[in-house]
């Protein structure tokens, strides 16, 4: 907050924030009759749309009271963006001006009043928020003069002899250092500890608790050659503060982080031990095969590929020296190449770890502090501490996992740690070649060819990258005619980053298929103004100058938008072992962009009103990133916060999706932990994943869409321990995680359940035994028992099903009574086993509720296992297996029921009957004195007993307090659970003030209702496609809940038997809450989601069509045409702004009564007239994805009119677009 003073002697309090799409109207208000002369004619939204930089100061009251805009090229036109450097040293006498540190104000306006006061505020802050900016330079008609409140900030540049531009332009500057001067760093003196003492105090509140408030003091005066102590000052005040010390243990950081690209902190020593595992590893034999199959090879695009030679440094005589082999090099690949997104397929117990003789070659900030003033001037103090230690090359701060980082390591890189790091900091580091100023880019030529060569001499896609270079030095273009540009960063005239771009041409695509909107406005850039990021090198020294590589680049280029897909990589019986990025990685300042649900469009039913083929047509899936020039200024608040998520279900894959999608965070220590890593890895559409229901959370292609594994260390093994006082996990009895934040995700899994041990010789029934079941088996399980909970588990069981009884002769047993029993016969059948050696063997149901819970499907399943052979057992409880000799393997089991007891051959045992937390995971988590109370207890807000650790999903319960034992997780959907507990946590740690309202009073003893529904599909046996959605609900027997007195209706056409069933029911007020599908042919589930929630006037009238017989098939009435609108995914945006509409309209007569809606066109209530407007907006804005639809023109006159079987409305008419 700043305090402006107008003309008139009037103070206003304004802050400054990013502009903003919604304040268009607000700064056109403030033009004035000398904007247009000053700044030409300007479009708002267009200057907005490629700015580098928006500023707007608002009031106390959210007013705006000024705005400007800056970019990196100048205004006016006057030279093309590319070529403005050598133009200004051509023209202009004692310029120091670079895109590194120069912008160019396009626009500023302001209320007249306070013109001056927010001139200066508004230039201040840009130089605070862009901390490399030197220079803010406006061109102006030379015939022109700015007004004198703007003309106090700017003085006038002197042209060149000679020169002609300023006959028609006056060139204007602001130098930096007329707001934030450069600070003067000396040693410190005692007598500076009272300038001192309130800094620290203020900022260091821990420090002086641990210590004492002399320890300042003591710093300063125990200084000598090891210990340094220095300040930086302002006029004659001390207003920063650096302790420092040569003496640094490298042999722990090495221990804790990922050091090979800083050599280990270490000096170069002929006894390193620096050289890889002579093992390839699979990607490089992939590299191999794929250099024989194609031109392009595939590889991972955030490789590490450490070869140290010598550290890089600067001499004595100011020169640099980069070594090329020395530091890895960021390589990102782009789309031909199919990039995979796992670098690395070893665990990391098994990864090589160079080992360094070499002396330390770094010295540590030990504290630091600094006025809030004089922040932005953080990076005065290092020009001077490397002076104090010309023998180290690197400068290093540590820094606690939940400091937020400050302006001083924001140019520092962040080592990576290992994920059993119990340091509990971060480690940065800085080289002194990074303090070089000189970083220039500039597009490639011919000569660069070789010193290009030797960059990327270590990396594995090096080829490539030379060929491409070749393509543009020689061409310009790939023989395709796609547009091809390389760039070169250079520092001193030494080559240390290559970059190359191609022509985005598949930009409809990615228009439809990922929300790339919530980011650029698509109707102010131009086709060839978007372009694709195939590879981005650069040494890890100048990694902070990352940012200003891509907005060169996008200057040079003509480009708006870069795009970087990363795709999935499958590798059948491997794991992901993802780590991270690459220290000069491009993706670190990239945004990922989440993927849209796509409309499955029936292609033969739509005919020649099909979408494009650019839209609908099947691709390989990515992961889409994405940076525009309004980003590359934007700096993502980085989170290091450790995260531990315990768990790869939906609950947790959920949780992890919505805070890698936050593009204005940045979380650097998400980890999972989790029995067969990241979920995904096997190629879609593998037949083994029939063996379990499908919730439809996620699929393969949400999975390839996300790129869990370039956001989220993984550690595989099963959580044995909790340590809340350390605050670390143990893994697999061995590895020890630490964890700031822990989040439990496991859910429950089937468990192998003991037999009851009753001895059928002397004919037990079910009464008998009933008290020792079900039990958990604690023996050594049978190697040919199989419980099956994920992917991995269902894979492993279909190979060994394979090997040993696909052939043979054996019985497989089907064990259990939930809905997996049938998914699983039907996959056994699928494999080529005989239904005559299928045995399901049913237990006595819990409820009175079946799993199916719908006597005409059940009847049609029943049908379907007789007439495959199966046979069918209930009411059996599990004896004995091999008659209670050693089980190991089972060959026959035996069962209770009823009446008298049975006996099966066995060759393969699965078994759902028992379904709960996994033994191991409820020995951790009662060992760590977690409430558990049949499942872990938490509270609404998702928290456990312990303050730090977190729980969701089927693992938990709600607190007995709050009445509702009936009430879990587990009622509700998995992946709404996931977002609503990420939303919860992003409180945390959004620095992004939110506004608080205070809940009603006594609803904190109510439960949360979540409004997603629950999904199960399947193929059950007979090759039924199964399909089932759902409220969240307890559940009750169907025909119970049919005699309801506010059941609502249901609409149901075909017959289960027939492979044609199709259910629909709609609550009292008239809304789809339950969707049931049994077909023989596979049907469009993501569409049928879509129907969940909506009303029945909504679906063309579903009622009265029904009334009417006119509706005989839903299948092929949810095909028709009129219905792709509702499968659109931002058809919820329309009818959010319709409802607005009309809750603001005051509609004629009556409302209907609840439940009994007129049904005549002639009965029902005109609609407002602004109700077609958003339709026919909302039709253009995705006429791409909605071609079907021929809006009406804006002058056509609507009337209602009674719908015709089979003639699908125009969406443009109001009557087909109530809003319930």
């Amino acid at each position: 907050m700043t305090t402006i003073t107008s003309s008139g002697g009037n103070t206003e309090v304004v802050s400054t924030r990013r502009t903003e799409s919604h304040d268009v109207s607000d700064i056109i208000s403030l033009f004035s009759h000398s904007t247009e002369a000053v700044f030409g004619r300007i479009d708002v939204m267009y200057l907005l749309e490629k700015s580098n930089l928006a500023l707007t100061l608002c009031s106390e009251k959210n007013e705006v009271i000024a705005h400007a805009v800056f970019l990196d090229y100048p205004n006016w036109n006057v030279i093309d963006q590319s070529d403005w450097e050598s133009f200004l040293h051509e023209n202009y006498i004692n310029n120091k001006c670079t895109p590194l540190n120069t912008l160019f104000m396009h626009l500023f306006v302001a209320k007249e009043e306070y013109a001056a006061g927010c001139s200066q505020e508004i230039v201040r802050r840009a130089f605070i928020a862009v901390p490399e900016l030197q220079f803010i330079l406006l061109f102006i008609p030379a015939d022109e003069n700015l007004e004198p409140d703007m003309g106090n900030v700017f003085e006038e540049m002197m042209t060149a002899p000679g020169s002609a531009v300023g006959t028609n332009f006056t060139l204007l500057m602001c130098p930096r250092h007329w707001y934030h001067p450069q600070l003067y760093v000396r040693k410190a003196r005692l007598e500076d500890y009272d300038d001192l003492l309130p800094i620290w105090t203020c900022q260091s509140e821990t420090l002086k608790e641990t210590y004492s408030e002399y320890f300042l003091a003591d710093l300063i005066e125990c200084q000598d050659e090891e210990n340094q102590a220095v300040v930086c000052e302002d006029g004659d005040t001390a207003v920063g503060f650096m302790s420092l010390c040569s003496q640094v243990n490298v042999s722990l950081f090495q221990e804790c982080f990922d050091l090979g690209p800083f050599h280990g902190l270490c000096k170069p020593h002929p006894e390193d031990i620096l050289k890889m595992p002579e093992k390839p590893s699979i990607q490089e034999d992939e590299d191999k095969s794929n250099q024989t199959s194609q031109e392009t090879v595939s590889v991972s695009p955030q490789n590490f590929e450490h070869i140290h030679d010598q550290d890089a440094a600067v001499q004595k005589d100011g020169t640099v020296t980069v070594s090329h082999t020395e530091l890895p090099l960021d390589d990102v690949r782009g789309q031909s190449f199919k990039a995979s997104a796992t670098p690395l397929l070893e665990t990391e117990e098994d990864a090589f770890r160079p080992v360094y003789r070499g002396a330390s070659n770094a010295f540590c900030i030990r504290l630091f502090c600094i006025d809030e003033k004089h922040k932005t001037r953080s990076l005065d103090f290092l020009h001077y501490v490397f002076k104090l230690f010309p023998d180290k090359d690197f400068c290093i701060i540590l820094v606690p996992h939940h400091v937020p980082e400050f302006y001083l390591i924001q140019n520092f890189v962040r080592a990576i740690p290992f994920f059993t790091s119990r340091l509990g900091h971060e480690l940065y580091v800085f080289h002194r070649a990074g303090l070089l100023k000189s970083f220039n880019v500039r597009k490639a030529t011919t000569d660069d060819l070789l010193a290009v060569k030797m960059l990327v001499q270590t990396l594995s896609l090096n080829e490539s990258i030379l060929n491409d270079l070749k393509i543009f030095t020689l061409a310009r273009r790939d023989p395709d005619g796609t547009p091809v540009q390389a760039f070169i960063a250079e520092v001193l005239d030494q080559i240390v980053g290559v970059s190359v771009i191609r022509d985005e041409m598949d930009i409809e695509y990615i228009r439809s298929h990922y929300n790339i909107e919530d980011f650029i406005h698509f109707n102010h850039h131009q086709q060839e103004e978007h372009g694709h990021l195939f590879h981005f090198v650069l040494n890890p020294i100048f990694r902070h100058y990352t940012k200003h590589f891509l907005k060169e680049i996008l200057r040079l280029a003509h480009k708006s938008s870069l795009y970087y897909p990363i795709y999935p990589q499958y590798v059948e019986g491997k794991f992901q072992n993802p780590c991270a990025h690459s220290l000069t990685s491009a993706l670190h300042y990239m945004v990922p962009v989440r993927p849209r649900r796509q409309i499955v469009y029936p292609l033969e039913e739509l005919g020649i009103n099909a979408p494009s083929e650019q839209v609908s047509k099947d691709q390989l899936s990515y992961s889409l990133n994405h940076i525009n020039r309004k980003l590359v200024l934007d700096s993502k608040a980085s989170i290091n916060t450790r995260i531990v998520v315990v768990g790869a279900s939906d609950v947790g894959i959920s949780f992890l999706e919505t805070l890698i999608f936050c593009p204005h965070l940045k979380f650097n220590n998400l980890t999972l932990i989790s029995v067969h890593g990241l979920p995904g890895k096997d190629l879609p559409g593998s037949k083994h994943r029939r063996f379990l229901i499908n919730s439809h959370c996620f699929n393969d292609e949400d999975y390839a869409q996300m790129s869990l594994c370039s956001w989220v260390n993984v550690v595989v093994g099963k959580m044995t321990g909790i340590n809340r006082a350390a605050k670390y996990v143990v893994v697999s009895n061995e590895k020890e995680v630490p964890y700031d934040y822990l989040v439990l995700c496991t859910g429950q899994k089937y468990q192998v359940l003991s037999p009851t041990g009753a001895d059928i010789s002397k004919l037990p029934t079910n009464k008998e035994v009933m008290s020792k079941w079900p039990q958990r088996y604690t023996g050594k399980v049978p190697s040919n028992h199989f419980t099956l909970s994920d992917d991995q588990d269902c894979l492993k069981a279909m190979q060994w099903l394979k090997e040993n009884v696909v052939n043979s002769e054996g019985n497989v047993i089907v064990y259990g009574n939930t809905i997996d029993i049938y998914t699983t016969v039907e996959t056994l059948l699928s494999l080529g086993i005989d239904g005559s050696r299928i045995h399901l063997v049913q237990p006595p149901l819990s409820s009175n509720v079946t799993c199916l819970n719908n006597n005409e499907i059940e009847s049609a399943v029943q049908e379907a296992l007789s007439k495959a052979g199966v046979s069918v057992y209930y009411d059996s409880i599990l004896a004995q297996w091999n008659e209670g000799d050693d089980p190991d393997p089972i060959t026959c089991a035996a069962f209770t029921t009823n009446t008298k007891p049975f006996k099966l051959q066995c060759s393969a045992f699965f078994s759902f009957a028992y379904r709960a937390v996994d033994y191991e995971t409820f020995k951790a988590i009662n060992d760590a004195c977690l409430v558990f109370d049949g499942r872990l207890v938490i509270d609404t807000e998702f928290h456990t007993n312990d303050v730090s650790i977190r729980a969701a999903g089927p693992l938990t319960k709600y607190s007995r307090s709050y009445y509702v034992d009936e009430w879990t997780h587990s009622n509700f959907n998995s992946k709404e659970i996931g977002f609503e507990l990420a939303a919860s946590m992003l409180n945390l740690f959004d620095p992004t003030p939110k506004p608080f309202s205070k809940p009603p009073e006594g609803t904190d003893r109510l439960i949360p209702m979540y409004k997603g529904c629950k999904i199960k599909g399947g193929v059950l046996p007979g090759g039924y496609n199964y399909l089932h959605i759902s409220k969240p609900e307890i559940p009750i027997r169907l025909d119970l809940e049919l005699a309801l007195c506010d059941h609502g209706m249901e609409i149901i056409t075909g017959e289960a038997r027939h492979g044609n069933y199709f259910r629909m029911h709609m609550n009292k007020y008239s809304m789809v809450d339950s969707i049931t599908c049994f077909s023989k042919e596979p049907f469009p589930v993501s569409n049928y989601i879509c129907l969940y929630g909506q009303h029945e006037r909504l679906l063309n009238d579903l009622h009265y069509r029904w009334n009417k017989g006119q509706i005989t098939d839903l299948y092929s009435y949810f095909r028709e045409s009129w219905s792709m609108a509702i499968y659109h995914d931002r058809f919820i945006d329309l009818k959010k702004e319709l409802r607005q509409i009309l809750m603001s309209e005051q509609v004629p007569g009556p409302p209907p009564a609840a439940g009994t809606p007129p049904r005549d066109a002639e009965e029902r209530s005109p609609c407002p007239p602004p109700l077609p407007e958003p339709v026919r907006r909302y039709l253009r804005r995705h006429r791409a994805q909605l071609p079907v639809y021929a809006p009406a023109p804006p002058t056509a006159a609507w009337k209602p009119r009674a719908p015709e079987a089979g003639s699908p409305p125009c969406l443009c008419a109001p009557r087909a677009l109530p809003v319930a």
